[in-house]
């Protein structure tokens, strides 16, 4: 007597509710993007950006010391509107990251550097 079921031992769930039965035809046939226009600000596949790798200004100078009580060496990591300014822009490692956000926190806190800069 034979065990197996008649769809030749195949799960009877299968294909049912997957993409291609809800309509999904592949890349090459979507045309749902028809019309939009192209985003400039991505990097083609395959394409670095030319530029220097920022270096850690903290790593390269072991003496300069980060420290809360020097607004003028912490206004450099706080954009006009008085946010932190990340590692990308700044070029911090993250260790040194850390400390310089701990400073622009304490700094805040004891009137140093404001909070948010004009309204």
């Amino acid at each position: 007597m034979n065990t197996r079921d008649t769809n030749g031992g195949r799960d009877s769930n299968r294909g049912q509710g997957g993409p291609a039965s809800q309509g999904y035809r592949g890349n090459a046939d979507m045309d749902d993007d028809f019309g939009r226009t192209p985003d400039l600000n991505s990097d083609a596949p395959g394409r670095r950006r030319l530029g220097r790798k920022r270096v850690c200004r903290y790593c390269a100078d072991k003496a300069l010391p980060i420290d809360y009580k020097d607004p003028q060496a912490l206004k450099y990591f706080v954009s006009e509107r008085g946010k932190v300014v990340p590692r990308r822009i700044s070029g911090n490692c993250a260790k040194h990251q850390r400390k310089v956000t701990l400073a622009i926190k304490r700094a805040r806190n004891i009137a140093l550097l404001p909070f948010t800069l004009g309204a």
